[in-house]
């Protein structure tokens, strides 16, 4: 009985380490280069936008993102980043909804199965801010985005395990430039987007 006592206990001091462990750097100079897979388990795309002329910011979140980037801090402005939706992933909080806006009235996720985001340029600031332009395609439409980001670190995954590092940002888009306009009368047109991302190398 003590071995097992023992035994649980170093799991548990171990656990408690590995749920401690911070970024070692903040600096995207000290990233490796290499080959990034998205973490869909730590990701998350929300979108807001105006209900009936601003009583609240309407906030919807995806939870099916998928993707990955290379990176070579020798050379930041080339970095390729592709980002994939789920629309049907779209989660409000009330599952009856969920369902009617990943339908065909509105999101028509049979139809356009996938949004995605193609980086073609990417500007690193001061302080680990920057932003990626990239062209967003949403409702079988392409445009332009430039999203602002910010590098939260890099450094070992769970249990010193592999290397991680994550981003926080977003941007706006007129939801109006993509064809996407039911219920125009009562959601404002700008949609305001968050993301949080962790990506592995791999």
């Amino acid at each position: 009985m003590f071995r097992l006592m023992v035994i649980v206990a170093a799991i548990c001091v171990s656990l408690a380490g590995a749920a401690q462990a911070d970024p070692i750097s903040r600096d995207p100079t000290k990233v490796p280069p290499g080959a990034y897979a998205l973490d869909s388990r730590h990701a998350s795309l929300t979108m807001k936008l105006a209900h009936m002329g601003g009583f609240s910011n309407f906030a919807m979140r995806f939870d099916g993102l998928s993707g990955g980037f290379t990176y070579d801090p020798a050379n930041v402005a080339a970095t390729s980043m592709t980002l994939e939706i789920d629309p049907k992933s779209i989660h409000t909080g009330v599952p009856g909804f969920d369902a009617e806006l990943a339908g065909p009235r509105y999101f028509d996720a049979a139809r356009f199965p996938k949004i995605t985001f193609v980086s073609t340029r990417v500007d690193a600031g001061p302080a680990g801010r920057g932003s990626v332009t990239g062209d967003l395609t949403f409702m079988g439409k392409t445009r332009p985005v430039t999203l602002d980001v910010i590098f939260n670190g890099v450094g070992p995954g769970l249990m010193g395990q592999g290397t991680r590092l994550g981003f926080s940002g977003g941007g706006a888009i007129k939801r109006s430039e993509f064809g996407f306009t039911p219920a125009a009368g009562s959601a404002g047109d700008e949609v305001q987007l968050d993301f949080e991302i962790e990506f592995t190398r791999k």
